[in-house]
Order: structure tokens, then C-alpha cells, then sequence
């Protein structure tokens, strides 16, 4: 049974923001939208770092902690700004002392909003 939980932000279109369904959670793809602004960063630093802090916050409305993220995909239209996103995910990562879930990136021509980047996740009840 599938179960709708909470949002973090106005949704931009006819899906949940988050799916629970047994042990996992599947969470939406997030673009960097400031939730109280509406603003939306221009560099990719910023927008991967907001968006992480929103997965954060749409984790613990839902009682889960970023440990519980088992996987990670990004879509991103700046495949050349790599470097940069990866930064800002290892700081988010390393300064809430969390182990690197897995994770995919992958390269597109657009994201809604002409974001640079999107990110979704999957997080579990049964991490270890």
C-alpha cells in the first residue's frame, strides 16, 4: 500500500513529493526552489546544496534521517559543472557525517523550472 506523506514546497506538477511503500521511500525529484522565497539560486553550488537541504527537511517531516538514503540519482544539464556539484554534495555529505549513499548522475538537455539540476532519492527503514 502505497502511503502520501508530507512537501516540502509548492509542487510544480501532479505527483507526490514522497512514496512509502514497505521499508523504502521514494522521493520525487527535487529542483532548488527556496521553499519560504520561492527563489531559485543561480550557481550549481547553491542549487545542489539546496536541494540536499531540502531532501534533508522532506526526510525528517517523514521521521527518516539522511542515513536512511540508500540512493541518489542527479540530473543535471551542466555535465560540465561536475566538479562544482560534486563538491557541494561531499560537504553536505561530510559535515552531517553521513556515508555516501549510492548514487547515478546523468546528463539532460532541460529541468523544469530551467533549473541545472534535479535530484531524487530513495531512502530505506533498513539501513545498516
Amino acid at each position: 500500500m502505497f502511503k502520501k506523506k508530507n512537501t516540502v514546497r509548492k509542487l510544480f506538477g501532479p505527483y507526490s513529493p514522497i512514496i512509502k511503500t514497505d521499508n523504502l521511500f521514494f522521493l520525487s525529484g527535487q529542483i532548488p526552489v527556496n521553499a519560504t522565497t520561492g527563489i531559485i539560486p543561480q550557481g550549481v553550488n547553491e542549487q545542489t546544496t539546496l536541494i540536499l537541504e531540502n531532501i534533508y527537511i522532506l526526510l525528517k517531516k517523514n521521521k527518516l534521517k539522511l542515513k536512511n538514503i540508500v540512493k541518489i540519482t542527479i540530473f543535471t544539464t551542466k555535465m560540465d559543472k561536475l566538479n562544482e556539484i560534486n563538491l557541494s554534495y561531499k560537504k553536505f555529505f561530510k559535515k552531517n557525517n553521513i556515508r555516501y549513499p549510492a548514487r547515478s548522475c546523468i546528463g539532460v538537455s532541460q529541468l523544469p523550472k530551467n533549473v541545472a539540476i534535479e535530484i531524487e532519492a530513495v531512502a530505506s527503514l533498513s539501513v545498516e
